[in-house]
């Protein structure tokens, strides 16, 4: 039996992807912050375990505890993330920060646990959910598209680093999928851009927002893209899927860099 770690499993892709890996035979440990919320998934067959993402102490103390009792992690899946969005000039550096730490340098560390283990295995799988927010991009979302870029960047590099070792690296890119984090992200958007020489700009963002919110997919759209990246002999590099996803890295992929812009910011009016 294969040992899982999700991050962010508390709510959305990370939920639903702990509790899908769980019933199709893996071990999986389920992570979050808010141990409140993972009470639930004891019953759906999901180990749950505390972990603040931005905090050293706690990834090295989670990661030994699995070792510890499971002999190694085979997989990771790299969900925990945060979602802020707001104008460049208005948000504040600690929560462009806070952002960053969440998304990108949380993810390299817990990597840089799982490693070793892997490489004594010769075998891992390492899934890093992106978005589609990783190679296109929407006004306000700076510091998230950053972060996402990253992971992008980092997952690239990083499979060419650890392919030898029979490890797969692969990034998950998802669209409009129903989550908490898009619901917190425009209520700091309101709050941060809401009434400032960017206020036409975040209505616009947010209005887009709620009316893709009404077509997002269910996370187990995501789940299953997962499981199938973990169980495929010869993984893709990346995996797409959830409301418009496809279509738009298509778009994305034919347009010139103004048409794109044009695009998108006909759908702010």
């Amino acid at each position: 039996m294969k040992t899982v770690l999700v991050t962010g499993a508390s709510s959305g892709i990370g939920k639903a992807t702990a509790v899908y890996l769980a019933q199709n035979g893996y071990k999986v440990y389920g992570a979050a912050r808010r141990t409140e919320k993972l009470e639930e998934l004891k019953t759906l067959g999901v180990i749950p375990i505390s972990m603040d993402v931005t905090n050293e102490e706690s990834l090295s103390r989670c990661v030994e505890r699995i070792m510890k009792e499971a002999g190694g992690i085979d997989i990771l899946v790299n969900n925990a993330g945060s979602g802020y969005y707001g104008a460049l000039e208005d948000m504040p550096m600690s929560d462009a920060r806070y952002q960053m730490e969440v998304n990108v340098f949380a993810v390299a560390r817990l990597i840089q646990l799982v490693l070793p283990g892997m490489r004594k295995n010769k075998y891992g799988k390492i899934i890093n959910i992106s978005s589609i927010g990783g190679k296109v991009t929407l006004p306000m979302g700076v510091w998230y598209h950053a972060s996402k870029f990253a992971i992008e960047g980092l997952s690239d590099a990083l499979r060419k680093e650890v392919k030898s070792f029979g490890i797969d690296v692969v990034v998950i890119e998802p669209g409009g999928t129903r989550s908490e984090m898009t619901g917190l992200g425009t209520g700091y958007l309101s709050r941060i851009s809401g009434d400032t020489v960017y206020s036409h700009l975040a209505k616009g963002v947010s209005k887009m927002y709620a009316a893709t919110e009404k077509g997002a997919a269910d996370p187990i759209v995501i789940a299953k893209l997962i499981k199938k990246g973990i169980e495929a002999k010869c993984p893709k590099t990346r995996y797409a899927g959830a409301s418009g996803a496809k279509p738009m890295l298509f778009l994305r992929k034919i347009l010139s860099d103004k048409m794109f812009d044009r695009m998108v910011m006909s759908q702010m009016k």
